[in-house]
């Protein structure tokens, strides 16, 4: 098992289980107590837990945003067979309106040099194409970087959206479900998606199995909104058959 693969699976051992020995740790992941501090020390350092003597406990209340550090380690080979598959989907030529998240900063690393135009709406997906050569296109919205996420938000962003319109917005989801829709964890995220899905003529929307069936605060709208939704084997299959039923072709990564 890889480091990353291991950190994903101690932090979601601890995230579901509100905390974790690091004998408990060892077990499940095979790995030497040693090596388990040591893990310990690193997600505590990125604020993915917080660190105690013999283990470590998580610092998501129940209905809480997971920190953006977290989310990086979870999900890991899914979120990059789903980018994969959205990559796939995109043409070259194409103008494409990036959302904030952990699974499009993937799609980001794989649009980097391909022949499109590009504007991604975090800061993290700005820094890797930055550098991008042609024939890539970057363009940068406006607006302000939410808190340890990156995520841009605000007045300017959504001037940015209203001006622009694209072939393809690849949208994160928080939640996303046949009868309550998508919805984001924040307000000013899920104003952010409104406008994303309104500047665009085709809706992807990246999500691994853990957000279907799911619902978070903000409502964005219904899930008809989604033209396709790529998403991975671990997706609950009625969930999937309800969405697809609804109108929305379903891609399973």
């Amino acid at each position: 098992m890889s480091s990353a693969d291991r950190h994903g699976q101690i932090a979601k051992a601890v995230r579901d289980s509100g905390g974790a020995t690091v004998q408990e740790l060892a077990e499940l992941t095979g790995a030497s107590e040693m090596t388990i501090r040591r893990d310990l020390d690193t997600l505590a350092a990125q604020g993915v837990l917080e660190r105690f003597r013999g283990g470590a406990r998580t610092l998501i209340l129940r209905g809480e945003e997971p920190p953006f550090a977290l989310r990086t380690h979870e999900a890991v080979d899914a979120k990059r067979r789903i980018a994969a598959e959205i990559s796939r989907l995109v043409a070259d030529g194409e103008s494409v309106l990036l959302d904030s998240g952990t699974t499009c900063l993937e799609v980001a690393r794989l649009l980097h040099g391909r022949q499109v135009t590009v504007m991604p709406l975090s800061l993290q997906a700005i820094h890797i194409l930055s550098d991008a050569p042609a024939p890539t296109t970057l363009m940068v919205p406006g607006g302000r970087p939410r808190n340890g996420e990156g995520a841009l938000t605000g007045p300017l962003t959504l001037a940015s959206l209203a001006a622009l319109r694209f072939d393809t917005a690849v949208v994160g989801c928080c939640g996303l479900s046949a009868t309550e829709g998508l919805t984001a964890y924040d307000l000013d995220d899920a104003a952010v998606k409104k406008a994303v899905v309104a500047s665009a003529r085709r809706v992807i929307a990246a999500a691994d199995g853990s957000k279907l069936g799911r619902t978070a605060l903000a409502h964005v709208g219904p899930s008809t909104l989604v033209h396709t939704l790529v998403t991975d084997s671990t997706a609950p299959a009625g969930e999937v058959a309800a969405i697809a039923g609804a109108g929305t072709v379903v891609k399973t990564a």
